[in-house]
């Protein structure tokens, strides 16, 4: 029994660190594909989170949900970066919603399901976890970094968008053809579709009793209070240009925390000279 405690108090420590970096980290990364990468690190330390606190078949029913929203995510990714002349850069981009309107629809859709708007697949599995996990004893600090970690979501999320579609043109190509090509739009379009109807979905499925939870109204409403307040300070903070005293703060969050070196190229660097 108190190796069972050990174990869940391990992974819930693990869980949420690997949310922090990994939102942290995408806040000062340029590559639209790493940041959609350590959107998927963030959630995969989510549902660990979920398995720590013992809600197992929360965190199946919220990878079956993000599956959906993050594939698309990564589809509009695909189109983006083809119609931008193969550039990963979002400070590249910029104005592409006047040339890709229908792309930037959808991921803006997969953007706020990701974030856990209300009403879109991410949020019946997050709203739910979140809420779960706030009428668990673990004390203050897992619930205020829990929170953290949804508003580090919000910030990046808020970020790409601006950078990739509403910002200021960043000097590359773009080929508005994308769009006409129907193989490329009609997976998205069907993806965009289950990632509005998923959610209610697959949590009748899964749960056919529907789950009573008790909390006051301050932690009833945090998760939405924090979104809310994440958004609006995003978009004030856009077009502030990162000042050369956040060099080191950059760049030690592009290396995730020295995480590379201290796991395989510390140890290659000696034994693979020649």
């Amino acid at each position: 029994f108190i190796l069972g405690e050990t174990c869940s108090a391990l992974l819930l420590f693990i869980s949420i660190m690997t949310m922090f970096m990994s939102g942290v980290v995408a806040i000062f990364e340029y590559d639209l594909k790493k940041i959609i990468a350590l959107s998927t690190l963030s959630q995969l330390g989510m549902m660990m989170f979920s398995i720590s606190l013992g809600l197992y078949e929360l965190a199946f029913f919220h990878l079956l949900t993000h599956a959906l929203f993050k594939a698309l995510l990564f589809l509009c990714a695909g189109i983006l970066i083809h119609g931008a002349g193969n550039t990963q850069d979002i400070r590249s981009f910029g104005g592409l919603s006047l040339n890709f309107p229908l792309v930037t629809v959808c991921m803006n859709l997969a953007n706020l399901s990701l974030c856990g708007v209300p009403f879109l697949a991410g949020f019946y599995s997050k709203d739910l976890i979140v809420e779960l996990a706030c009428q668990y004893s673990w004390g203050i600090f897992v619930l205020l970094m829990m929170f953290i970690c949804l508003s580090l979501t919000v910030l990046y999320s808020v970020r790409l968008t601006y950078l990739s579609f509403v910002g200021p043109y960043g000097g590359g190509t773009s080929i508005s053809v994308c769009e006409s090509d129907y193989s490329l739009v009609g997976p998205v379009v069907i993806l965009s579709f289950t990632s509005l109807v998923s959610g209610p979905i697959l949590s009748w499925l899964n749960f056919p009793a529907p789950v009573l939870i008790f909390l006051p109204v301050f932690l009833k409403w945090g998760a939405l209070f924090f979104v809310g307040v994440s958004l609006l300070v995003m978009l004030s903070l856009q077009g502030v240009t990162y000042s050369y005293k956040w060099g080191a703060v950059s760049k030690f969050s592009g290396l995730m925390w020295f995480l590379p070196w201290l796991t395989g190229q510390g140890f290659s660097m000696k034994t693979l000279k020649n």
